[in-house]
């Protein structure tokens, strides 16, 4: 399938997990779905020099930085990988602005550019599909009982989202 929005519903859709907010938080997962209904995900281990830590954002995605450590892959490894994997394409986030910038440290840690793109999911919707965006998609997770709010699930409930919203719901 293509990457053009217009040629399809069907987009590749990348969520992440973080730390916390603001300028010291940092990527502890990346999860993506294609256009093809494929899909990844991985937790991040994280660098000696990121610790920075929120309680808040721990309660919302529940990954401790003890898991996140434990289970994590190395950060440049993730970068390596995301860079194989999504070589060429577009991605759109939801959370674009923070998503952005922790795929930034994620890979100046590597010290690899991404061979991907990463943008804004609100630039495929009009207005009046923006202003019914977050009733629909509450429809859609309760639909698809999708109420793990992780990177992977995130990713396919904004990709299910935007498919219901094409669609004229």
């Amino acid at each position: 399938m293509s990457d053009d929005p217009s040629a399809t519903n069907l987009v590749g859709i990348l969520d992440m997990e973080a730390s916390g907010f603001g300028r010291n938080s940092y990527p502890i997962e990346v999860g993506y779905v294609l256009a093809d209904g494929s899909s990844f995900c991985t937790l991040i281990r994280p660098e000696p020099n990121w610790t920075h830590w929120d309680e808040q954002a721990e309660q919302t995605h529940h990954i401790s930085r003890a898991i996140a450590e434990q289970h994590g892959q190395d950060a440049t490894a993730v970068a390596h990988i995301l860079n194989a994997n999504l070589a060429g394409k577009t991605l759109y986030s939801d959370g674009w602005a923070n998503d952005y910038s922790w795929l930034g440290k994620l890979f100046d840690v590597a010290n690899v550019s991404p061979h991907f793109k990463l943008d804004n999911l609100r630039a495929l919707l009009s207005e009046h599909e923006a202003e019914r965006w977050h009733v629909v998609k509450q429809e859609v997770a309760q639909e698809a009982r999708i109420d793990r709010h992780r990177a992977s699930a995130d990713a396919k409930l904004l990709q299910l989202t935007l498919v219901k919203i094409k669609q004229g719901y």
